[in-house]
């Protein structure tokens, strides 16, 4: 049991070490093209580690025991996952700094549990209600730059596309959840039917798909370490851990180690109202964690 604990939280510190550059990946890529593009390739990447990891654990036979229907609804969801999502997330990171973009884009554990009261029929608690008010206070705090009394953004648009992208992310686990799939196979059906999808969607606006050595090296990374591997071995901590409050506590550290990343490798200047506004995020979805805890 100790041994596998241990296992346990070195799969999980990975995914979080991999989590915490993905940010600063994203703005790099963008440099070199655009969030189309960056999805495309990306997403491509994605699903050739899902079909490698399929292969690995034998999981193939398993896509045989599901209905027509199941494999229609999963199809469906790769609509919004990577297709939609991620364009959207992407073209959020174009518009906004990523000190900005990733602390915001973090508050979809907070959506998930809004838009569980109205399609899971969930009962909202007074901490839900207060960790709502607290996280989109840091929100608040981080797109005005601390500048609350001129309530000026740095870019409304870009804003509301980071909030919007944490809807469809939740949405997506809602309903892929409500359909009782093996994770795994879940993502992979959902990157097979959303990267045809990009692709006719890049041919009918006629996007040019160009070439660039350091843009394909960053989409090689945000695919197979953010949309891929990264879940993989998250699904694995959680499967070997014998608490799953131990596993699940260490994602907290993402953001802080995130912000790091970005003022190294992309080269901004954390602004201390982002580190401000981040702390209330990271307050908010305590309470929200408590908030279970006295639940149950």
């Amino acid at each position: 049991m100790i041994k596998n604990q241990k296992k346990a939280y070195i799969y999980a510190l990975s995914s979080v070490l991999l989590w915490s550059t993905v940010a600063s990946a994203f703005k790099l890529s963008l440099r070199y093209f655009d969030a189309l593009q960056l999805l495309f390739y990306a997403s491509f990447f994605s699903l050739g580690v899902f079909f490698v990891v399929m292969c690995y654990q034998k999981k193939f036979c398993t896509l045989l025991t599901y209905s027509k229907k199941t494999y229609a609804q999963l199809a469906l969801l790769g609509l919004i996952n990577p297709f939609i999502y991620y364009l959207i997330l992407f073209r959020a990171y174009e518009l906004l700094p990523a000190q900005e973009a990733q602390p915001i884009n973090y508050t979809w554990a907070l959506t998930l549990t809004y838009l569980s009261v109205f399609i899971l029929k969930q009962k909202l608690s007074i901490y839900d209600f207060l960790a709502g008010l607290i996280c989109y206070f840091g929100v608040l705090v981080i797109s005005t730059h601390g500048d609350l009394w001129n309530f000026s953004f740095s870019n409304l648009t870009g804003v509301f596309l980071a909030l919007f992208s944490t809807l469809l992310w939740s949405l997506f686990w809602i309903y892929n959840t409500k359909l009782h799939v093996d994770p795994l196979i879940g993502l992979f059906i959902n990157f097979l039917c959303g990267v045809p999808a990009i692709f006719i969607y890049v041919l009918v606006t006629a996007h040019p798909l160009t070439f660039n050595f350091y843009g394909f090296l960053g989409s090689f990374y945000v695919g197979v370490f953010e949309m891929g591997i990264t879940f993989v071995l998250w699904l694995q901590a959680m499967k070997l851990s014998t608490n799953t409050a131990k596993i699940a506590n260490l994602i907290f550290i993402s953001p802080f180690l995130s912000l790091l990343f970005i003022s190294l490798f992309v080269g901004e200047t954390i602004l201390f109202s982002t580190f401000i506004g981040l702390i209330f995020i990271i307050i908010g979805l305590l309470v929200q964690q408590k908030g279970k805890k006295v639940t149950k």
